[in-house]
């Protein structure tokens, strides 16, 4: 059976344990509003956007510049109607040196097409890996939602016409 799960991949010039840093931190690339420690193995998280996205997270595997597993304890979006979505999935993070560079994979484990919040999702994951992560591995800063402002997060809401 063809896994079906969200999957997109960045390349970089940067070392792979340099990577592995960058990724962990979350509030450096996906959104400054993020409670808890995103680095810290068995440590728990809250993400949320407005009332459009809430997210509870946790760190549950990190081999050192190798992969990075975080699982999703609980989670709310307000534009599906099944409110679990995302519940218990997991965003996987593998990481590997090529010929001096890094390959990042990043597996939104459970994240599958059947489910409403998909395309949405897609869009948003594509960005934050794809431009914010691989800036801030690039060239150290990122684009994450600023604390208490709009970003990326209000241009996806306007598109898909949420909240």
């Amino acid at each position: 059976m063809q896994n079906k799960s969200f999957t997109t991949n960045i390349l970089v010039d940067k070392s792979a344990a340099a990577t592995f840093n960058a990724i962990k931190d979350f509030r450096g690339w996906w959104s400054e509003e993020i409670e808890g420690n995103t680095d810290k193995l068995n440590e728990e998280f809250f993400y949320h956007y407005k009332e459009i996205h809430l997210c509870k997270i946790k760190l549950i595997e990190a081999l050192p510049a190798k992969k990075l597993v975080y699982l999703v304890l609980d989670n709310e979006f307000n534009f599906v109607d099944d409110k679990s979505e995302w519940v218990n999935t997991k965003l996987v993070f593998d990481i590997t040196e090529e010929n001096g560079k890094t390959l990042v994979q990043f597996t939104h484990e459970g994240l599958v097409p059947e489910y409403e919040c998909y395309k949405v999702c897609h869009d948003a994951w594509s960005g934050y890996i794809r431009n914010s992560l691989y800036k801030l591995i690039s060239i150290g800063k990122g684009e994450p939602n600023p604390k208490d402002a709009d970003g990326f997060n209000a241009e996806l809401a306007a598109k898909w016409k949420l909240g």
